[in-house]
């Protein structure tokens, strides 16, 4: 099945009507659906290297917008449609005590898992399961995802296709890193100045 879609997905990166595609994904990805928008946006930037950041803006706005349906399903419809979301990746015996570290920690979940390739949709529900604040939740969504596809956009535009091979292999580690480097400024500017 993931297969199929990746193939697809790629398909519509060539097309003339992939900015559409491009802000589709990255809507459904964030409530629902499980290809990442970079396997678009990557080949995008690579095509229209004078457009990368467009395509990072895009895909930024769309990613939030569809953060809010995500919100929207765990608020309203849990027990209908994201339950079966959870249950679909596997996260349902242990959405009980993630509410818990939810309840708690939550702004800093949303940030840290927009900006890495956990399945945003799981934090997007979960947020709205929680009843977590409207305004916070979509500020860290626009940080966090922002930084995510501006970083990669910037990357491409910056290095073109010769660093295609070593972001595509290295997402995940890359958005770690620079989570991990934002919290670091975060704390150093809060406690250190």
């Amino acid at each position: 099945m993931f297969e199929k879609l990746y193939a697809r997905t790629m398909q519509l990166a060539a097309g003339r009507r992939a900015p559409g595609a491009l802000a589709t994904v990255s809507f459904a990805e964030s409530s629902f659906f499980p290809v990442p928008p970079d396997l678009l946006l990557i080949p995008m930037c690579l095509a229209a290297r004078d457009r990368a950041f467009f395509f990072a803006g895009l895909c930024t706005l769309f990613s939030v917008l569809g953060a809010l349906l995500g919100y929207g399903i765990g608020f309203f419809f849990f027990e209908t449609i994201g339950s079966a979301v959870l249950e679909f990746y596997g996260f349902t015996e242990t959405f009980a005590e993630f509410q818990a570290r939810y309840r708690e920690w939550g702004i800093w979940i949303v940030a840290g898992a927009g900006f890495t390739p956990f399945p945003y949709k799981v934090i997007t529900i979960a947020s709205g399961v929680v009843g977590m604040d409207v305004l916070p939740f979509v500020l860290a969504s626009f940080v966090s995802r922002g930084l995510r596809f501006y970083i990669v956009a910037a990357l491409l535009w910056y290095f073109g296709p010769s660093i295609q091979g070593f972001v595509e292999k290295h997402l995940a580690l890359l958005s770690i890193l620079a989570f991990l480097v934002a919290i670091g400024l975060v704390v150093l500017l809060k406690y250190g100045l």
